[in-house]
């Protein structure tokens, strides 16, 4: 059998099904395992509607809304890294790419610069702060950082290339911006950023999954949507405007969802680094690279990998935990020296 007909092969028929299973185990092992050993009988009365108040306390108002925060989070950003590697038709693309999450990282450092350290200056913790507003601000910032990059790239003729450069040097200012404001902050203040930007799923409440939850939603529902435009905009523009794609217009439709995506997820638990560039390309060797199955399959591993991750940094770091953002990055790091040394 030759190498292109290995590509074209078909998945096996139950690999959606089973990673669909693999949600569900994970989603139970983050409910049932944690820093604080609760019996699982007392779990179970618990998601029956009984329970103690100690046990309720800690799986309704702790633990299932970091969890389903972690998923709505692993799907948005898993999703919006599959969306700018075909668009760009760049391997190594993720949401740092289009400068998305270091204008969300510059707007965070402003705002909490604002809210804490010029207004409240003797504040020292993250449960001073107005946490409400902080997802949106970041938001605005991540979403602005993107709309920058897609204006320079239009005035450049909007190349993937062109794209591409442009978010590296966007990216790259704002990111020198945002450190240079945490580092002239102050030493005592600096640990009320560094958690935000470590990437972490501590403390995030039922608020956080329900600012995340209408932006999976719109975006799960525009993905059949712009599934067609999707696949022809992994060709040139020539190429894509010969079967009557308007490669402009389908190009920005999708560069919009992808940095809204990316952006709201930033917003409400940080930077986590490597979902949006390892999770793709997880989908397609597990597809064997069959378009059908590769953008569902996206789906279910974005939550699949962000459960698993903050589980793992919960039972390492007992109550120290260690955030997921470095859980993934630990996990990541292999993973793309092993696409740099693949790629062309």
């Amino acid at each position: 059998m030759t190498a292109g007909s290995q590509v074209l092969r078909r998945p096996t028929p139950w690999l959606l099904p089973t990673a669909v299973l693999l949600v569900v185990l994970s989603f139970a092992a983050a409910v049932f395992l944690g820093v604080v050993d609760i019996p699982a009988s007392d779990i179970a009365a618990v998601l029956a509607g009984n329970g103690s108040p100690e046990a309720r306390s800690i799986i309704l108002d702790i633990r299932l809304p970091r969890i389903v925060t972690g998923i709505l989070a692993g799907i948005q950003f898993a999703v919006a890294g599959f969306l700018l590697q075909t668009i760009t038709r760049n391997p190594l693309a993720d949401p740092s790419l289009m400068g998305v999450s270091h204008g969300a990282t510059l707007t965070v450092t402003v705002f909490l610069l604002f809210t804490v350290y010029i207004f409240n200056p003797g504040s020292n913790t993250v449960a001073e702060l107005p946490i409400a507003w902080l997802p949106a601000a970041a938001m605005v910032g991540g979403m602005t950082a993107g709309g920058l990059i897609y204006l320079l790239a239009f005035k450049l003729d909007l190349s993937p290339l062109r794209i591409t450069l442009c978010g590296i040097a966007i990216g790259t200012v704002l990111h020198a911006l945002a450190i240079g404001l945490i580092a002239g902050w102050g030493s005592a203040r600096i640990e009320i950023i560094l958690e935000w930007l470590s990437g972490s799923l501590y403390a995030r409440t039922w608020e956080h999954a329900l600012f995340l939850l209408p932006f999976t939603i719109a975006g799960l529902v525009v993905l059949p949507l712009i599934y067609r435009p999707l696949v022809l905009l992994q060709f040139d523009a020539p190429v894509a405007r010969s079967f009557g794609v308007s490669y402009r217009k389908q190009f920005s439709v999708v560069l919009l969802v992808s940095c809204a995506l990316a952006a709201s997820a930033v917003g409400a638990v940080g930077p986590i680094v490597f979902v949006g560039l390892i999770v793709p390309h997880l989908a397609r060797f597990l597809a064997r690279r069959h378009f059908p199955m590769v953008l569902p399959l996206t789906v279910v591993l974005g939550a699949v990998i962000v459960t698993l991750c903050d589980l793992i940094g919960r039972l390492v770091g007992r109550a120290e935990e260690v955030p997921i953002g470095v859980v993934t990055a630990i996990i990541g790091v292999p993973v793309l020296l092993a696409l740099l040394r693949n790629a062309p």
